[in-house]
């Protein structure tokens, strides 16, 4: 099997498991989807859609954040873990957002990926959810399948974005990023994993 023809099969069966898959971080628009996906580093979605509701609660636009103290983002977000960062960046981000865009969260990777605390796969999810733009967002879950299931041989989530925009068609991406995720997380886990028990581990052949 070569492939072209594993990745077809693939995704096939992501097709058949996850027809309609739906991204996890709650959110109402680009600018709570932004926020809700930078909170997402290294930490959970159930941690962030437990967080974010207080905080948009509080401020669900840019103006509305400004308002805020950092020192008071910082404590309703200090579960998802690096608050002082993000917190930072939350912040900062929002001010740019006010002074150069108007308000509204920038339809461009190079604009997206200049804000603070903003990298390529967050501006990759955010291009997608938000701006429905082709954009295949490589985490750690997808970048273990891609190994596994040799796909890709990359070092880096860079590599392994580039090796499966080359076996997926364009138009499968967005909804094929988020099929990765939720087959990773219930079938393909980074530990106690048995191939036998796996639809795809079981029957591929590298």
């Amino acid at each position: 099997m070569t492939k072209k023809e594993k990745a077809r099969w693939i995704q096939k069966i992501l097709n058949d498991l996850f027809p309609d898959p739906e991204i996890p971080l709650l959110h109402k628009d680009p600018y709570t989807l932004l926020i809700a996906v930078l909170l997402s580093a290294q930490s959970t979605d159930v941690r962030v859609n437990l967080v974010t509701p207080q905080l948009f609660g509080k401020a669900s636009t840019p103006k509305e954040m400004t308002a805020l103290s950092m020192e008071e983002i910082k404590a309703i977000i200090r579960p998802c873990g690096l608050s002082n960062t993000k917190a930072k960046a939350i912040w900062n981000l929002s001010h740019i957002l006010l002074e150069k865009y108007g308000g509204k969260v920038p339809c461009s990777f190079s604009a997206l990926e200049s804000l603070p605390g903003v990298g390529h796969k967050t501006a990759s999810v955010v291009m997608i959810q938000a701006f429905g733009m082709p954009a295949f967002p490589v985490d750690t879950h997808i970048h273990r399948l891609a190994k596994r299931w040799g796909l890709s041989s990359g070092k880096n989530v860079k590599q392994t974005e580039k090796d499966l925009k080359a076996l997926f068609p364009k138009n499968s991406w967005n909804k094929l990023h988020l099929q990765l995720i939720y087959f990773a997380r219930k079938f393909c886990r980074a530990r106690g994993h048995k191939k036998e028990n796996c639809s795809i581990c079981g029957k591929i052949s590298d």
